[in-house]
């Protein structure tokens, strides 16, 4: 009954436009290009900074996808395009945000989307990413340390699926994101085991800042989506409400590409110290500090076990590690506590509480006055 419900949950979440809007052929030089098979305007077949990729996925699919270079690009974007949509689409959108954002760009249509092979499915989709993600590491020399990951609607779901596998990710991106897929048709607010994206389960486990995007006349996917997503991350980034924004049209609000750009450039900027000291902030946790007071380096340890005090020498002996303070004074023990005399000689010493000094076994010694005491 679940398989089924999974099934029947899958076929409403994925639309991929048919015919394609795209199509892939390889060129005399064995590169591959993009040919338009409707009537939006293919791709430059000459554009030097694109390059159009066909990966294979560990179940069996070969998915298309387009990989945008900017020479200025400290960062990449990995990109998950929402439903109804394919590469040939959102050619324009992938070399706009390449251009205003500064970054690399890596965009891919899913199994069954465009001119990839295979069904569309949530595994697939998992598969497909993955492949993605490997490719950008063997072919592009990109670590997850340089990498962002955006999700727009259906995309949240590989988006986080990825992003809960990498501790080291430098940010994700949801546009327009989803709780579940369940939670979209019905407004559920319980898990299921048929459910498909669980996405409420899988923010929680993403270690990296978090950017949700979202409007608030989202007849699609309900504004509820992208503030339960933003409220459960573990490093929430300021959200953008888009106001009077829907579920298709968010890139043609101002308020989208100034915040994403800002985000962008925060992420360019923010090293792990930087994170790790915000990470402890939130949770109320005293800063790390380097420098150390002069007491602290007067001792070579913050344990102390006094021993025998001396007036010329305040200082105790450390009990853990048996060094001495770093002093002149008690560099060397003085005569006046730890080397009394004995007048007579004798092989027995009992040793004196009352002035921490050693006494003869017949009472004869050297007080700390320098008097004789019987």
């Amino acid at each position: 009954m679940g398989c089924m419900l999974s099934q029947l949950a899958a076929k409403f979440a994925f639309f991929p436009p048919s015919p394609p809007t795209y199509q892939i052929k390889k060129g005399d030089n064995g590169k591959l290009t993009v040919v338009s098979s409707s009537s939006m305007p293919a791709p430059v077949a000459d554009d030097p900074s694109l390059d159009v990729l066909l990966i294979d996925t560990k179940r069996g699919n070969k998915i298309v996808a387009f990989y945008l270079k900017n020479p200025y690009a400290r960062l990449t974007v990995l990109y998950s395009h929402g439903n109804a949509a394919d590469l040939g689409q959102l050619y324009d959108l992938f070399v706009q945000l390449k251009v205003n954002l500064r970054v690399n760009l890596m965009g891919y249509d899913y199994s069954g989307y465009g001119a990839s092979t295979g069904k569309p499915s949530e595994s697939n989709t998992y598969a497909d990413i993955e492949a993605v993600y490997q490719c950008l590491q063997t072919e592009y020399g990109i670590s997850q340390e340089d990498l962002i990951l955006y999700g727009q609607s259906v995309g949240s779901g590989p988006t986080l699926h990825l992003a809960a596998k990498l501790p080291r990710l430098r940010g994700v991106v949801l546009h327009s994101g989803i709780l579940s897929g369940l939670r979209v048709l019905c407004h559920v607010k319980f898990n299921f085991c048929f459910d498909i994206y669980q996405n409420i389960k899988k923010i929680q486990k993403v270690k990296c800042p978090v950017l949700v995007i979202h409007g608030t006349e989202d007849d699609v996917v309900n504004w509820l989506h992208g503030n339960g997503l933003w409220k459960m991350a573990r490093e929430p980034y300021e959200p953008v409400w888009i106001k009077g924004g829907g579920h298709c049209n968010l890139e043609l609000y101002p308020d989208y590409i100034l915040h994403l750009c800002k985000f962008i450039y925060e992420m360019e900027n923010t090293t792990t110290a930087i994170r790790l000291k915000r990470i402890r902030e939130s949770l109320g946790l005293p800063t790390r500090s380097n420098t150390n007071s002069s007491a602290q380096g007067d001792r070579c340890c913050k344990i102390k076990i006094c021993q025998p005090k001396c007036l010329k020498c305040p200082k105790p002996r450390c009990g853990k590690c048996f060094r001495w303070p770093k002093s002149l004074c008690c560099w060397k023990p003085c005569n006046c506590c730890w080397k009394p005399e004995c007048r007579l000689s004798c092989c027995c010493c009992c040793f004196c509480f009352k002035c921490s000094e050693w006494r003869c076994c017949v009472g004869i010694h050297k007080g700390v006055n320098g008097k004789q005491e019987g």
